[in-house]
């Protein structure tokens, strides 16, 4: 067995072993082989050329995949990805965001949406960004010149809905609280996980893949 298999392996057994990640051994080897393969085949094990992913390259993959466009939920995604926040996804990034975004667990699904949410990061969805969000999911389907105080209801009365302790911004609590009453309040602020469908379909090239 080659030195670059023997590290290949030992990152697959190392990922095998963790409790969220819901792929099998086999399936993992495929996904770090789909990493690799985005990167014209170059070794993930080479410490002088290791291989990450930048921006527009996971952008292009949620676009061509996932049918995914809204710029400001692609760069959301791209950072619930970017666990140590290098502006690149390295394999284990990859192997642990795909992990959730194909297959989490629904606490798993509402903590990756919550954090795709909450755009300054300080843990709530606050009326700004939730204006910010809807507005731009919004001006792709509606002309109304009055779109601005349109939103503006429109935030005041899921306020109303999700903020349980009235304090104007929703906390993860609240958030996780709304999903429990409302399912479908999971993605209010616009699609941020993809359809069950583009997930099959990922999924079923993946494992045409060969070995890495």
């Amino acid at each position: 067995m080659t030195s670059k298999r023997k590290e290949l392996q030992k990152l697959v057994e190392k990922l095998s072993k963790k409790k969220d990640i819901h792929f099998n051994r086999q399936q993992i080897e495929k996904l770090i082989y789909k990493f690799s393969d985005l990167h014209g085949g170059r070794t993930l094990m080479d410490k002088n050329h290791v291989a990450r992913m930048e921006r527009g390259m996971f952008r292009d993959i949620l676009y061509n995949y996932f049918s995914m466009t809204d710029d400001v939920l692609l760069d959301r995604v791209f950072r619930a990805f970017d666990k140590d926040s290098d502006n690149y996804i390295n394999v284990e990034e990859w192997i642990n965001g795909m992990s959730v975004f194909l297959r989490g667990l629904k606490e798993e699904r509402i903590k990756f949406c919550f954090c795709a949410y909450d755009l300054n990061g300080d843990g709530y969805i606050s009326r700004e960004e939730m204006f910010q969000l809807l507005k731009t999911s919004l001006s792709r389907t509606s002309t109304d010149e009055d779109q601005d105080e349109s939103i503006k209801e429109l935030v005041e009365i899921t306020l109303k809905k999700m903020d349980d302790d009235h304090d104007g911004r929703v906390s993860f609590e609240d958030y996780k609280k709304g999903i429990e009453e409302d399912p479908l309040m999971m993605e209010f602020l616009g699609p941020c996980l993809p359809e069950r469908k583009r997930c099959d379909f990922f999924l079923e090239e993946i494992e045409q893949l060969g070995k890495y």
